[in-house]
């Protein structure tokens, strides 16, 4: 989504809030009223005094936030995660029948075909710590595949699969251990903004602390 699609959509409504995800860029957030994550989306959300919402940039997961806030009329910005995206609700079908015990666990980046053939759905550290407080010992998972390591290792006795062969981020991998070690040691690369900007994008993530409360 672009700032001007944001300015433009708010030429249209008097009482809008603009929401994006806390992942979008800082110029995003300097023209948005509130962040949200995908575990306090729709807290904060049902919280909110406007009635109308554009939610960005992610469709499937304001989707997902509308049903859980009725009273709310969103607008819908054509963003998606491309990976949950390619997550089919006919894989899904598929891999259920493959591995009939298994509980299905969504991102509610999802598409909402899928989202309706998921026995939970959540944001990542919702999905791990639904597998293991459950007594289940085979899961689903249908989100991005990093999530697989850190559910293995909570949970060693258990089984987790994917869904089809494209859940894997290219850009989530570009970060690697060394990269993080240098970047500590050398304290690079800087990312520099204009001092009005950092300011204008620090208050819809203070606003998302005040209302996820």
């Amino acid at each position: 989504v672009t700032a001007e699609r944001i300015r433009a959509v708010r030429e249209q409504y008097a009482d809008l809030a603009v929401v994006c995800y806390v992942n979008s860029t800082a110029e995003i957030k300097a023209v948005s009223d509130v962040c949200v994550t995908s575990s306090n989306a729709g807290r904060v959300v049902r919280n909110i005094p406007e009635k109308h919402i554009f939610f960005v940039p992610d469709s499937n997961l304001g989707r997902y936030v509308a049903a859980q806030a009725p009273e709310k009329e969103f607008i819908f910005h054509d963003g998606f995660c491309h990976v949950h995206k390619d997550i089919l609700a006919d894989e899904l079908k598929a891999a259920k029948q493959a591995h009939p015990g298994a509980l299905v666990l969504t991102h509610p980046e999802c598409a909402g075909d899928v989202v309706e053939q998921s026995d939970f759905v959540g944001s990542t550290s919702e999905i791990i710590d639904y597998a293991t407080e459950s007594a289940c010992a085979e899961f689903l998972i249908c989100t991005e595949t990093g999530v697989l390591y850190e559910l293995r290792q909570k949970n060693p006795d258990k089984k987790f699969y994917s869904v089809g062969e494209r859940q894997i981020c290219p850009n989530m991998k570009k970060i690697t251990a060394d990269k993080v070690v240098r970047a500590l040691e050398t304290l690079s690369p800087v990312v520099e903004l204009p001092e009005q900007m950092i300011c204008d994008a620090a208050r819809p993530l203070k606003r998302m602390l005040e209302l996820a409360k």
